[in-house]
């Protein structure tokens, strides 16, 4: 089994910056593409920013400029630095990863439990 844990949540300021970390646990024996995604109340879950596994990205157009999405390979951690933060960003975030964890079976995505973002004066 693969677990991902999410953490850096809270309440912030608009303007405001926040870094989320998700750390990747368990029988893993490599991890492909790395992402978050945020829902919003209401709305449905969409793509915030990816990392493949060589450290290629990819972002939604309205945090181009204002996140920044790394990853740690040798802590199978990924990350989001969320800075000049708007009230739009208020979503709970969620991350995923693209794991193998055996060399002879294929990619199967995992799901964090997601944390709770709140852009707000």
């Amino acid at each position: 089994q693969v677990q991902l844990v999410e953490s850096g949540g809270g309440l912030v300021q608009p303007g405001g910056s926040l870094r989320l970390s998700c750390a990747a646990s368990g029988s893993i024996f490599r991890i492909n593409a790395m992402g978050w995604y945020r829902q919003a109340p209401g709305k449905q879950r969409e793509l915030v920013a990816s990392i493949t596994s060589d450290g290629s990205t990819n972002s939604e157009d309205s945090v181009k400029g204002r996140f920044t999405i790394s990853r740690d390979n040798a802590k199978n951690t990924v990350y989001l630095q969320m800075n000049s933060l708007k009230p739009e960003d208020t979503a709970v975030y969620y991350c995923n990863a693209a794991v193998k964890t055996v060399w002879s079976t294929p990619y199967k995505t995992y799901w964090g439990q997601g944390t709770q973002v709140t852009v707000s004066s």
